[in-house]
């Protein structure tokens, strides 16, 4: 229970990116629940066979460290630089209130999704990538970018997505609509 009550916690996690109308940020509660969603309705789109089930435990899992580390801005290169040792810190804090058994399942889980050792976890990071973005920058959305450009996005995201070609064209053209639309720098 004492895991169940910090992962809660979750929900006052703040992350940067909005959510669909806008209105404000999205909490990593949110996202997970979001991306564990869009796993499902997209899976049609993984390019190699995958268990739809495990894809959403993966999701579901790979924020936890959130409770503790905090949400990562990905284009933010200085707190990046220290992520993986603040997530790792973070996930055995929380991951230790388990019992034993239950505590090597959740960190399995965390470092399958962060190594994207399996073919599940290679399609959750993907999703993961395009979810934020699609958010923050699809054809509803109208948030500015405040100088972020869209080459730095697509950096960022093209080894995750690139090899699913129905979602990374998504990624395109949504990068793309935000650049018209003067969200995001060319």
């Amino acid at each position: 229970m004492a895991f169940l009550l910090a992962a809660d916690s979750l929900k006052g996690v703040t992350r940067t990116c909005f959510i669909a109308d806008g209105s404000r940020c999205e909490n990593s509660a949110e996202h997970s629940w979001h991306v564990a969603l869009m796993a499902m309705v997209l899976a049609e789109h993984a390019t190699e066979p995958i268990d739809i089930q495990r894809v959403i435990e993966l999701l579901v899992t790979h924020d936890l460290v959130e409770v503790y580390a905090g949400d990562t801005l990905i284009y933010d290169e200085d707190a990046v630089k220290g992520q993986a040792e603040r997530e790792s810190v973070a996930a055995q804090r929380l991951f230790s209130t388990l019992p034993l058994d239950q505590q090597a399942s959740l960190t399995c889980m965390w470092r399958e999704f962060e190594e994207r050792s399996t073919p599940e976890a290679r399609f959750a990071r993907a999703i993961d990538a395009l979810a934020p973005t699609w958010l923050h920058w699809g054809e509803h959305a109208t948030p500015a970018a405040n100088g972020l450009r869209a080459q730095t996005v697509l950096r960022r995201k093209r080894e995750l997505l690139e090899p699913y070609p129905m979602l990374f064209k998504l990624l395109k053209d949504v990068v793309d609509s935000a650049v018209d639309r003067g969200l995001l720098a060319p």
